[in-house]
């Protein structure tokens, strides 16, 4: 079946899909910060943890070919580490860093990936954000760099086609995570956003998990260079 490596994958999205792809059978390496895997029920397939910073190039690209030796190969890579922030006249250097996670640590895995993706014809699947087709006040740097990466996404995919590879780009609108957990505990600021979701909901980080991993099990191989926006109808809405 070979492997599938998640980036972000102690947490949130990144947990929620590392998880999903367990339980369909995956070996899956696990890549943050702090090493560790997600908690949770018994799934027939295994977590394997790895510390590294993604945007270490180096140390991605050793993870990266160590998890592909152990996993009998590379079917996927899930690019979801990510960094969010709000604009900040204080810190001029934040743009620099939130492209750097956001863009650059991306296409450096992927490139890293890419030998053992060409030789399983498999699939490489960004993490972006709704945010990358708004204008949203405040968050210039973070909203340009999911924009990149939708670009970053479309490149590829054109670049990889001949070598049967698929590059996609899944977008996220609010879900509710540890991040934001405590923010949305305030009534007044949840029900202020989910009157603004046509579904009239946060979403789950497990029903993100689960659009992942079906793009990954199901190989479509003529879906590439696109971004699948799940956001409940939010972006589309008036």
């Amino acid at each position: 079946m070979g492997g599938v490596l998640v980036t972000g994958a102690s947490s949130g999205i990144g947990a929620a899909t590392a998880a999903e792809l367990a339980r369909r059978g995956y070996t899956v390496g696990c890549v943050s910060r702090r090493g560790t895997v997600p908690g949770g029920e018994a799934a027939p397939g295994r977590l394997v943890p790895y510390a590294c910073d993604v945007t270490d190039r180096d140390g991605m690209a050793a993870a990266i070919a160590e998890f592909a030796a152990e996993a009998d190969g590379l079917v996927a890579l899930v690019n979801n580490a990510g960094l969010y922030t709000v604009d900040s006249d204080e810190d001029p250097d934040l743009p620099a860093r939130v492209f750097d996670v956001n863009v650059r640590a991306v296409l450096g895995a992927s490139r890293a990936a890419y030998p053992f993706l060409r030789e399983s014809r498999g699939t490489v699947v960004n993490v972006g954000s709704f945010y990358d087709q708004l204008g949203v006040p405040s968050h210039a740097a973070y909203a340009a760099s999911k924009a990149a990466l939708a670009s970053l996404t479309r490149t590829l995919a054109v670049e990889w086609a001949r070598d049967g590879i698929t590059v996609n780009t899944v977008a996220p609108g609010y879900i509710l995570t540890e991040l934001n957990r405590t923010y949305f505990e305030d009534a007044g600021a949840r029900a202020s956003v989910e009157r603004r979701i046509p579904v009239g909901r946060l979403g789950r980080a497990e029903e993100v998990g689960r659009l992942i991993a079906a793009l990954v099990q199901e190989r479509i191989g003529f879906l590439t260079g696109t971004t699948i926006y799940i956001d409940g109808g939010q972006a589309v809405s008036l």
